[in-house]
């Protein structure tokens, strides 16, 4: 069967069941799964012997925190992972995820001049600035940060949906980023579909009973990897 994609108010839905009584997860389990397979993702298109120097892009929400929690591991498996923040999140669980990089010894770089040159010396870049949440215009700082990355030239995996495209409309006005592998979590999103690039679904952690009421007919992992590559399975929205 076809693999679902998922609109934004069922995604919400989704993400809710997940951490509610029924789910029984917590934010930071979750985060964690889903920052772990981001960079299982990373490390299986892009080994560390070529592509050693990593960006991590974080917004300040918790697709941010899914970019923390995917530095750290980046590290963990020798990459040289560097973190930029354009508008670092302000709750507790990602202050504590950015201390955990910290303890780590993984940079920051600050500010657009520092952007610029970390580009320079960066084999990938890691989008983790915008969630499912986004919508519509691309606001201030990072309508100046989006061009920036674009214009590098340097190889984007994108977290769960390109930074800059609508959920359910992909990158209608064309002011989003265009990755090269992406990393859907849960399951993909409707406005995903036209991406034309190596797509991977991560966050193993869906209940099959959760899987099999919202009809996701999500494929398996393999083994013990929390990634598995969906890139030319067929789709379906319902």
């Amino acid at each position: 069967m076809s693999i679902r994609y998922l609109t934004a108010k069922l995604a919400q839905q989704i993400d809710e069941e997940l951490m509610n009584a029924a789910g029984a997860f917590s934010l930071d389990q979750l985060m964690e799964l889903a920052g772990l397979a981001c960079a299982q993702t990373v490390a299986a298109v892009f080994d560390k012997s070529k592509y050693p120097r990593v960006l991590v892009c974080c917004g300040p929400g918790n697709q941010g925190g899914d970019g923390l929690v995917a530095a750290r591991h980046l590290g963990m498996f020798g990459y040289q992972a560097s973190l930029y923040m354009p508008k670092p999140g302000s709750k507790e669980i990602y202050q504590r995820l950015k201390k955990q990089c910290d303890n780590t010894a993984i940079p920051t770089v600050t500010g657009e001049d520092e952007l610029r040159a970390s580009l320079k010396s960066s084999d990938v870049i890691l989008d983790a600035i915008f969630g499912f949440s986004f919508k519509p215009p691309i606001r201030s700082p990072f309508d100046v940060v989006l061009p920036i990355l674009s214009e590098s030239r340097v190889p984007i995996v994108s977290v769960d949906i390109p930074s800059g495209w609508d959920v359910e409309e992909g990158n209608a006005e064309g002011l989003g980023l265009n990755p090269d592998v992406l990393i859907s979590l849960t399951a993909p999103k409707l406005g995903v579909r036209s991406f034309k690039g190596r797509h991977f679904l991560g966050g193993r952690f869906v209940p099959k009973t959760m899987e099999e009421k919202f009809q996701l007919n999500l494929p398996a992992y393999p083994g013990s990897s929390q990634i598995v590559e969906i890139t030319n399975l067929p789709s379906s929205s319902y």
